[in-house]
């Protein structure tokens, strides 16, 4: 179940979700079936088991569970190890196999698996901006994370809320019958770029646009994409129609230069939008 990748055009790291591990290729592979040089979670290449010995395991710095989300920029690396319900943080991308984390984002240790609502409850994505802005999609409590400088983050709860009003609340479009400019229904990713951050807003099949990183507690979106208005319901009847316009499940978003890319999954489509 890959999940989540990242590449620099040389380095390829790749999400595993559901063999709880990440892999690594130190060069872009070159043809197909080629092995990862480095695997992160598990001991070896052949283990596959949540927390490697299985369910009811504790977390600790050298394990995964569910792990959906890496993030680098080529010199450190992320990964949103969502099962165990935390953000782990390499100072450097790992060189050999089961390299222990070296901070913990959303825990008081490696080895706690309880959580709060202060922290992520279920990271699935983790970014961070050209101006070290930290952004965690929170899936499951339907908000997004941010703290304006990432080395924050390992000492306090985030600065700004995508999607609720304060930490405690974790309504689906806020417990509201339509969503609207300042909800969330199962956000899975997010890109920032140029100050400005768009947001897979996936149950309600549409992309979100903040023209400026939120600064405050549920920021309304200056605009959206991929559906009719902010107050449309997510699915309709044009779901598998080619010429549709509309958006349905977006679970994946990320930018070029001057493009916005985002895997359409209901539609079974990758879509190209021209910023």
């Amino acid at each position: 179940y890959p999940s989540g990748v990242w590449s620099d055009g040389n380095k390829l790291i790749v999400a595993d979700a559901w063999n709880h591990r990440v892999l690594i290729w130190n060069n872009f592979p070159i043809q197909n079936g080629q092995p990862a040089d480095v695997v992160i979670g598990q001991p070896t290449m052949q283990n596959n088991l949540p927390n490697v010995e299985g369910v009811g395991t504790a977390a600790s710095a050298q394990n995964l569970y569910w792990p959906d989300g890496v993030w680098s920029n080529g010199e450190d690396l992320w990964i949103a190890d969502t099962g165990n319900r935390r953000v782990l943080f390499y100072e450097t991308i790992p060189t050999e196999n089961y390299r222990a984390a070296d901070k913990v984002i959303g825990k008081n240790n490696f080895e706690d698996k309880d959580y709060e609502s202060e922290n992520a409850v279920w990271p699935y994505s983790v970014k961070i901006s050209e101006d070290g802005v930290l952004a965690i999609t929170d899936t499951q409590y339907y908000r997004v994370l941010i703290w304006n400088n990432w080395k924050d983050a390992f000492t306090k709860t985030a600065d700004v809320i995508i999607g609720q009003p304060d930490l405690e609340s974790c309504g689906q479009n806020q417990a509201r019958l339509k969503p609207q400019a300042n909800t969330l229904n199962w956000c899975y990713d997010m890109v920032m770029k140029d100050g400005s951050l768009w947001l897979a807003d996936t149950g309600n099949s549409r992309i979100l646009f903040f023209k400026k990183i939120p600064t405050t507690n549920n920021q309304p979106a200056d605009e959206q994409v991929g559906n009719i208005n902010f107050e449309t319901i997510g699915e309709h009847l044009d779901v598998g129609k080619q010429d549709s316009e509309r958006l349905y499940w977006p679970f994946a978003v990320t930018m070029t230069e001057d493009k916005l890319i985002v895997a359409d999954t209901g539609n079974h489509r990758i879509a190209f939008y021209n910023i």
